[in-house]
């Protein structure tokens, strides 16, 4: 598969490489690292190379979420070949394209869940019901937990994209592969609620008999199966695609904060639906490049409500130097903080880590703890090459993506 820029954006670009600090990397034989970024709007696949984002012309098929390129000739019209092409596995893709329109966030999920705690009828469920509910919250963090190394690795671990993983190795995990996992309890949770969609009595004839008594729990209309996904045209990208979004906590039309717990449980049935397309969209994706990357998404218990801590992991290695590495985002909106961003570039025994708040007065937060924060760091060994919060969050890199999967999936 050959790449060629071949548009005057492609050409602005170029010169501009070739007058500055990235004329170096591009040279004759060098590997660099791409991406995908979408489709321009005359129907042109865009791509970052490096840090130089271009139109191209690509023969051969769709690319993958991540992949590296060799220089091989030099001049207006660059021309590049990808390195280590695999033929696409069309199960992946048939795969990709199912779950892609049915996936959904957790915010919403965690919001259902939160109104039917506050159900006082939810210790009257059936028991299969109450064991899967209390094993997805089980399988959630506390913020505490999380703030340790070992705490956070443990989390990323149970987050749902590993569980085939543990499943296939359980020997290189420390606990049993199904303890405290979110995918399992998530699966666990939506077998319980499709054997009580299917187990439904049917619709009475007489208007006077809609009530169904749930062992005598409450009563309610008939059950029905979760409405599918909105099947919509902007199908939202993968999330390494999409890069880091803060996602803050959702919240529920006032028609389901009534006493009335089956529509919390039609709508939960949904939202778990969603959560698992969610996970299974981030299995596909994370294999799908050259080098390792994941996007985990991490349910945590805060304070009067549930958040969603999202991690984006990735090694990298730069074929100029040799160096290698790893990268770690995050983004979190906590009610107390509003929306957080961050990047830690670790390149041992180096350091960077660059911050982002919405809010002003969280910068502030942020910065009184720069000290303790450079105190720890050099007790660890690790040199700080830059430490920085700024206000606003950051532009997402690949502002093309809604548009190349609205096209594609």
């Amino acid at each position: 598969m050959n790449i060629q820029p071949i548009t005057s954006v492609a050409a602005l670009t170029w010169a501009g490489a070739a007058a500055g600090s990235a004329a170096q990397s591009w040279r004759i034989g060098s590997v660099l690292l791409a991406r995908p970024l979408g489709l321009s709007p005359q129907g042109l696949q865009v791509v970052q190379i490096g840090n130089i984002a271009v139109e191209t012309d690509v023969a051969g098929g769709q690319l993958p979420a991540q992949f590296q390129v060799r220089v091989l000739s030099l001049g207006p019209l660059p021309q590049m070949e990808v390195v280590g092409q695999q033929s696409f596995d069309p199960v992946l893709q048939r795969a990709l394209r199912e779950s892609l329109p049915q996936q959904n966030g957790y915010a919403p999920l965690l919001a259902t869940l939160d109104a039917l705690a506050e159900r006082p009828v939810l210790r009257l469920l059936p028991p299969d019901l109450r064991g899967a509910l209390a094993m997805l919250e089980q399988a959630m963090h506390s913020p505490a937990e999380i703030a340790s190394g070992e705490g956070l690795r443990m989390a990323i671990e149970r987050s749902g994209v590993f569980l085939e993983s543990l499943l296939a190795n359980p020997q290189s995990y420390t606990a049993a592969p199904m303890q405290d996992d979110w995918k399992a309890a998530l699966l666990r949770l939506a077998s319980v609620l499709l054997d009580r969609v299917d187990a439904a009595p049917e619709t009475p004839n007489n208007p006077g008999d809609t009530q169904v008594e749930y062992e005598g729990a409450y009563a309610s209309t008939p059950r029905t199966a979760a409405a599918a996904p909105d099947s919509r045209s902007d199908t939202p990208p993968p999330l390494l695609q999409r890069g880091l979004q803060a996602q803050p906590r959702a919240e529920l039309p006032p028609a389901l904060l009534d006493d009335n717990v089956q529509p919390l449980l039609d709508r939960l049935q949904g939202d778990v639906r969603g959560a698992l397309a969610r996970i299974e969209v981030a299995q596909l994706e994370s294999g799908n490049g050259p080098l390792p990357a994941w996007m985990i998404e991490i349910p945590l218990q805060g304070e009067h409500g549930r958040d969603v801590l999202q991690l984006r992991l990735e090694y990298t290695a730069d074929a100029n130097d040799g160096s290698r590495g790893w990268n770690l985002g995050f983004a979190l909106d906590l009610p107390a903080l509003g929306a957080v961003q961050g990047e830690l570039q670790l390149r041992e025994p180096r350091l960077s880590v660059r911050l982002w708040a919405a809010q002003s007065d969280t910068v502030q937060r942020l910065e009184r703890q720069f000290t303790a924060l450079r105190h720890r760091l050099a007790a660890c060994g690790l040199l700080l090459d830059q430490l920085s919060c700024q206000l606003g969050l950051p532009e997402p890199p690949n502002r093309y993506s809604a548009v190349l999967l609205q096209a594609t999936a």
